[in-house]
Formats: structure tokens, C-alpha cells, sequence
């Protein structure tokens, strides 16, 4: 079982979210559909996390993994 996360990006990824939607964020890194789950974390210990957007909007969602704030970017990828 992998301990670390894996870096998918050491930036934001600005998502067109729709209202009441809902989106399964890639904890683990290893998604090839970035950054959203694709079932890659499967062994891993890791687990998706799941958002329901609550109106239309344009959000951040990590990148680098790290994030304090999961599943949006808090800006730690600037320290990495």
C-alpha cells in the first residue's frame, strides 16, 4: 500500500463545474483523467473524494496532491 501521493501537477486545475453534479476528485495522483478519479487508486489505500457542486461555477482543484483544503488547491504546490 503507497503511503505518498503522486504529484499529477504542481499546479491548479480550473474545472467548469455544473450545479448539482457530482465530481470524484483523484486523491492518489494516479488518474489518467486528471483530476478526477479514473479507478487507478485501486491497492493504493487511497480514495476519492467526492464534491456536489452547488451552482455553476469555475473551480480549482488540486494538482500536486498536497492540499490542506481537499479536494481545491490552497496553494501548496508553491512550496513544493
Amino acid at each position: 500500500m503507497s503511503t505518498e501521493a503522486v504529484i499529477a501537477q504542481k499546479s491548479p486545475y480550473a474545472v467548469e463545474v455544473k450545479e448539482n453534479e457530482t465530481y470524484h476528485w483523484c486523491s492518489c495522483g494516479r488518474s489518467n483523467t486528471q483530476p478526477f478519479c479514473d479507478g487507478s487508486h485501486k491497492g493504493t489505500g487511497f480514495e476519492p473524494v467526492a464534491f456536489t457542486a452547488e451552482k455553476d461555477d469555475k473551480l480549482y482543484f488540486c494538482g500536486c496532491k498536497k492540499t490542506k483544503n481537499a479536494p481545491f488547491c490552497d496553494g501548496t504546490h508553491n512550496d513544493l
